[in-house]
């Protein structure tokens, strides 16, 4: 392990941190382009990271964030991007507390935090679209595949808005079916 590739762990995260907006699910493709572009993880270990991350409790980019830094540098790698991840958002968040109720008032400001809304629901759609596609969910070479993950993600798109399954339960479940029709 390289002090330089922890260095770059840390400051890569960082800024993520500091320029993602929208929640960890946001963020995922921006730590995706940056894993890409460092030859951190291959595409396929990365979307296994991402997996399992969104499985683990805790936030996702959190989550993601310490499995790359763990598979990059190990041990000393996860924490430091754990903290490269975390840190902009606490230091945004106590200067944020500070200030917020007192420009709040401004209606610049609410419109600004009003137009925000779109470009976060597009970063996640994003993000989803990216995802499913390195999942192989839009593979045309194996019609049975893209088929029975497609009925996974929609029989569980239902049970978590119709049915309002708790999450915990889908991910299980999914995984169950996952296993007695791929194996």
């Amino acid at each position: 392990m390289s002090p330089l590739i922890v260095w770059q762990l840390f400051t890569t995260f960082m800024v993520i941190g500091f320029v993602s907006f929208g929640g960890g699910y946001a963020m995922i493709p921006v730590i995706g382009a940056q894993v890409e572009k460092h030859h951190w993880m291959t595409p396929q270990a990365y979307l296994n990271a991402t997996a399992v991350a969104g499985m683990s409790p805790g936030p996702i980019a959190t989550n993601t964030a310490i499995f790359v830094g763990y598979q990059t540098a190990g041990l000393p790698g996860a924490i430091i991007s754990a903290i490269g991840i975390i840190l902009p958002s606490l230091i945004l968040v106590i200067l944020a507390a500070a200030f917020f109720y007192k420009v709040y008032k401004y209606k610049t400001v609410r419109a600004a935090f009003y137009g925000l809304r779109p470009i976060v629901t597009g970063v996640i759609f994003f993000g989803a679209i990216k995802f499913a596609l390195a999942s192989g969910m839009m593979a045309a070479s194996d019609l049975y595949s893209s088929v029975m993950l497609w009925l996974i993600f929609a029989g569980s798109l239902y049970a978590l808005l119709k049915l309002r399954t708790h999450p915990f339960y889908v991910i299980v479940i999914s995984g169950l079916v996952g296993i007695a029709v791929f194996t």
